[in-house]
Order: structure tokens, then sequence, then C-alpha cells
């Protein structure tokens, strides 16, 4: 048995528009309720397409084990052995990562909390157990986890902002106002490829200088616009805009496709060239955020005000944009090695 997935366009406010079928289209009902459950708690659709996929990637490798009927989830077919077992046929592929194993398992352990309200039934391995705190910070009462600790070990990445040189040559590749725009909003002002592609012509404040961004989870910051993202966006609207009803800013100039919203993947096809054309192989969305975020480091902002800027919800995920390169921390210590030097100095 095959399953995919699928969009029902015509889902209500309560229902989610991504499901789980089988081959014949049979809608796989305990996972799909688990979808409309989250759906009617206000959870976004590409957060629940990205779960809907998380989960059929689990059903897939269920229904290849003997003796399972993926039709039924109860707690006597799926316990804490079968999350091991998954685990396990995952570490097994050197090609996925640990961070997707340990968001997988999450997601799972999730699942059987909304169906059983509890915790998995302890498996026969018995895991090492361990003390989970309140607050990342060590503040409040540490509990007791109640379940094993499947989690992975995370290799740390480093991320290397982009060059001034590297910018400068990704940026002469472009010749457009509105394909500056784009790039000038995520190197200036740190938006993600998303936040780009939502824009609407209503959250151009250029009155203001201000800029609306509509971010993960709903949450909505106001932004300032850089003259020079002004001047590129003012340039795009009236000169390169078609004219067209569609609510977002950028949208596509040619083709079939003229005047409707660019996709992400019109996005990924437009950096992918611009990389090849100016020979920047690591110029992607992603990097020109961290590059936002590096120099936001470097030119003295708080880091309370960095996260506001980027919409983060965690304190822990701006400090992850936040790695200082060997010539950082030379420059750092040579000045704190000239201060020190001063206050020692002899009258």
């Amino acid at each position: 048995m095959t399953f995919r997935t699928c969009v029902n366009p015509a889902a209500g406010a309560s229902q989610s528009p991504y499901r789980v079928v089988d081959e014949q289209g049979v809608e796989l009902r305990w996972l799909n309720d688990f979808l409309d459950a989250l759906c009617i708690r206000g959870i976004r659709p590409l957060s629940l397409r990205a779960y809907a996929i998380t989960l059929l990637h689990f059903v897939r490798w269920w229904s290849q084990q003997p003796g399972v009927d993926v039709t039924r989830f109860c707690a006597e077919q799926f316990t804490e052995s079968t999350l091991i077992d998954y685990v396990k046929s995952q570490r097994e592929s050197s090609k996925v990562a640990p961070e997707t194993i340990n968001l997988r398992s999450s997601m799972l352990r999730r699942l059987f909390r909304f169906y059983f309200h509890d915790e998995m039934p302890h498996a026969a391995y018995r895991l090492q157990r361990h003390w989970v705190r309140r607050s990342p910070l060590g503040y409040g009462r540490g509990r007791r986890a109640e379940s094993a600790d499947l989690t992975l070990r995370v290799p740390q990445r480093v991320i290397v902002p982009l060059s001034t040189e590297q910018v400068g040559r990704f940026w002469t590749s472009f010749h457009s106002a509105r394909d500056l725009a784009m790039v000038a909003l995520m190197l200036l002002n740190g938006l993600r490829s998303r936040e780009v592609l939502g824009l609407k012509i209503e959250d151009l404040l250029f009155s203001e200088s201000q800029i609306r961004v509509h971010g993960k989870g709903g949450r909505v910051r106001l932004l300032p616009l850089p003259p020079e993202t002004v001047s590129l966006l003012k340039c795009y609207l009236t000169s390169e805009r078609p004219q067209t009803s569609t609510p977002e800013v950028f949208v596509s100039w040619k083709g079939r496709s003229r005047g409707a919203p660019i996709t992400p993947a019109g996005l990924r096809s437009l950096f992918r060239y611009h990389r090849a054309t100016s020979g920047v192989s690591q110029a992607n969305p992603h990097r020109f955020r961290h590059t936002f975020g590096a120099d936001m480091v470097r030119a003295g902002v708080s880091l309370p005000a960095l996260m506001r800027l980027m919409g983060h919800a965690h304190m822990q995920t701006t400090l992850r944009y936040i790695q200082l390169s060997p010539e950082d921390v030379f420059r750092e210590y040579k000045r704190a090695a000239e201060r020190m030097s001063c206050k020692t100095e002899l009258p």
C-alpha cells in the first residue's frame, strides 16, 4: 500500500487543506484528524504542510513492517519500541540529518499524546531518562522526563556569512529593480524568502520608511526600511511591475504567469541562475539572512533588538545566527588588550 499527500482547496477553516491518502484516494483518518486538530489551533498552512510530509514519511515506513495495520492507530501497535525501530532505520541511511530524525521523533510523540493523553509506554530498551528544566536559562523547578531520550546529537553547524566581495559580485549580476529589491530585503532587513514573497502592497509604509512583515507563527513585526531599499521598491512599482490585481508585491512579468505572485520555486530558480552567473556558489536567501544578522552584531546591535528584527520567538534561535569569525575574535581581543594596556600604564 502506498500513500501520498494531496491538497483539498475546498477545506474549511477547521480542516487542514493538506491530507494524507492511499493510492485510491482514501484518507488515512487518524492522521488527518490530527492535522485537523492542529488547524483548529491556528497552525499556519505551511506548517500543516510540513507536518503532513513528516508524518507521511513515517506512514510509508510503518506500512512496510510485518503485521501492522496502518489504517488503525492504537497503543498496542505503536509503542516506544516502534519509535526506536523507526529511528534506527533512519540512522542506517547517511542521507538523513540528525535534525530531521529528531523532528520526526518529536512529531510522533506529539501524535501519541494527542490520541492517548499520555507519554509513550516504556520500551524494553529502557533508555536513560534525564532531567528537563522549564527554562533554558535554568530557572524554574526541574521535572522528570516521562519518555526515553531519543534525541540524537546534532553536530554544530558553522555557517560563514558572505563576504563584502561576494555580496558585491552577486549584487552586480542583477539588472532589474525587482530582483535587487528582493535581495535588499534579505540582506538589509534579514527577511526570510517566504516573508519576501508574502509581502503585499499594503505592507509597504513608504511615508514612515517602514515595512510590515508577516513572519512565522503569524507574528507581525514592523521594520525600518533603508533609503536604498525604498528607492528600489519605488522604482520597481512604478516602472517594472505589470498591471495586475494581485496584492503581492513581487510578481512575474512575462510568460503565462505574468502578473501572478512569484512562487518559492521561481525564487529558487532565480538564485540558481545568478549563482552560476556571478560565481558565488554560497549565495542563497538563508545565507543573506545570516549575513544580515552577523553584520548587525558587528555594528553593535543588542541581541534583544536583533531578535525583534529577525522575527525570532526565542533568544536561543537568535544566538545560533551569531557566530564570530576568527577575524572578529582577533579584533575583539586587540580592542580588549589595548584597553587593558591603557589601564596598566603608570602615571
